[in-house]
């Protein structure tokens, strides 16, 4: 029983940081990416639509995307996109493809997108507190139901614990790779 809770537990908060390396994913750096736009909300036909399923997203070089409409029709919608996200990217249209040059990060951009990870990566540390307070409410429930003893919800509080800090030691890693990649000129 409290096997499957651990399991459980585990589960929860592997996606939690899969949530938060995909949240990551979105913020630059000094390289192109096409992480960068692909989950870019665009208005397609009166329906918010992911960039990535309106084109083709490519890295030409090392500072700068190209974006292929599948329908030249929307190319308006995604340049519109582009100009209203907060990205700060002024968008290039050809009349077929759109091209964002990617200026370098000044030091005070670098300083303003790691306090960005560093508010992301403690909002994950609160997921993963969170799937544990849950976690420990349903101990105290089985103890309650009398389906575990008094010993057993200190042994499962305490293994839960451990896997708490394990999974925010590895919140903490992804952290920290990406303020050096964002910090690495």
């Amino acid at each position: 029983m409290l096997k499957d809770l651990y399991k459980d537990a585990e589960t929860r908060m592997k996606s939690a940081i899969q949530a938060l390396e995909e949240d990551l994913s979105g913020i630059r750096t000094g390289r192109a990416s096409p992480a960068l736009v692909e989950r870019l909300s665009v208005e397609y036909y009166g329906a918010p639509t992911s960039l990535v399923q309106l084109a083709t997203i490519s890295v030409p070089e090392a500072r700068s995307l190209v974006i292929r409409p599948f329908d030249a029709s929307s190319l308006r919608a995604i340049e519109r996109a582009i100009q209203m996200s907060d990205l700060g990217l002024t968008p290039n249209n050809d009349g077929k493809v759109i091209r964002l040059n990617l200026p370098p990060l000044t030091e005070e951009r670098r300083r303003d997108l790691v306090k960005v990870v560093h508010n992301r990566v403690e909002e994950a540390r609160v997921a993963l507190r969170n799937v544990r307070r849950d976690s420990i409410k349903d101990m105290r429930e089985f103890k309650e139901e009398k389906l575990i003893s008094e010993d057993d919800l200190e042994r499962g509080e305490e293994e839960l614990q451990k896997i708490t800090d394990r999974y925010i030691e590895e919140v903490n890693g992804v952290g920290t790779r990406k303020e050096k990649e964002i910090l690495e000129v």
